[in-house]
């Protein structure tokens, strides 16, 4: 579920290798030496549960766990364990921080805005309001909209009901977002937001037929927002939709 996926594997990659680097640094991490079998007496554990000796067949590695350490290396071990705990302690902090800008920098949006559009492709005259709202304790962030006057083409639908759903698939990814509409259309989206004052959505480029682009920037109190398109082997964007009204 959103929201609840562990720290990406990068960073935990992050953490191994400053785990890594310290070993080496304080020499925790040689090999074990090849010993001589009459060396090589290691415990096992009896089915009674009493430690018994097990001799290897042959020369033999021993391994951390079946070697007895010297102070020293426990004191080793020791000073490994205190920075992984603080690597780790760091790699969430810094998640953490991350996953707050990214929402906080998409809070602009939040509230219930007044929509008229005022161009595009559609050549339609609508009215209607639409609003952008944390959801689900505050892992999703939502838009619902609704239609007060609608006049357009044959071929637009002055019905069209859609649901936003912007969220992220777990702790440090990147913000995405996923579109509904009554047409059965259904558009994912990757989200940014390049200036404190606007967001971008923008559709899989790999995904067949035409990409799909949604603008919001808020200026003068207004909310300006532009449907795009843009179709295959083309590089331009056009508007099929746009919009803009102030808060409620």
């Amino acid at each position: 579920m959103a929201g609840y996926t562990p720290t990406g594997s990068n960073q935990w990659l992050a953490l191994r290798q400053v785990l890594i680097t310290t070993a080496n640094k304080v020499g925790a991490l040689r090999p074990w030496p090849t010993l001589p079998v009459h060396f090589a007496v290691m415990p096992s554990i009896s089915r009674s549960g009493g430690a018994v000796p097990r001799v290897c067949s042959g020369p033999c590695v021993h391994t951390w766990w079946e070697t007895i350490i010297s102070e020293r290396d426990r004191n080793i071990v020791k000073l490994i364990t205190m920075f992984a705990v603080m690597a780790a302690g760091l790699l969430n902090a810094q998640t953490s921080s991350t996953d707050k800008q990214q929402w906080s920098a998409l809070r602009f949006l939040e509230g219930t805005w007044e929509a008229r559009t005022q161009g595009g492709a559609a050549k339609a005259n609508a009215v209607g309001t639409y609003s952008f709202r944390k959801e689900l304790g505050g892992h999703i962030l939502a838009r619902h909209s609704s239609a007060d006057g609608c006049r357009g083409p044959a071929d637009f639908d002055c019905d069209h009901g859609d649901l936003l759903y912007i969220y992220q698939d777990g702790v440090g990814q990147p913000l995405k977002a996923i579109y509904f509409d009554n047409e059965g259309h259904v558009i994912h989206y990757s989200v940014s937001a390049p200036t404190p004052t606007s967001a971008v959505f923008i559709s899989d480029p790999g995904t067949p037929g035409p990409r799909f682009r949604l603008l919001y920037e808020l200026k003068e109190g207004n909310m300006l927002g532009k449907f795009q398109m843009q179709m295959p082997g083309k590089s331009e964007w056009a508007s099929y939709l746009e919009w803009s009204g102030p808060k409620r």
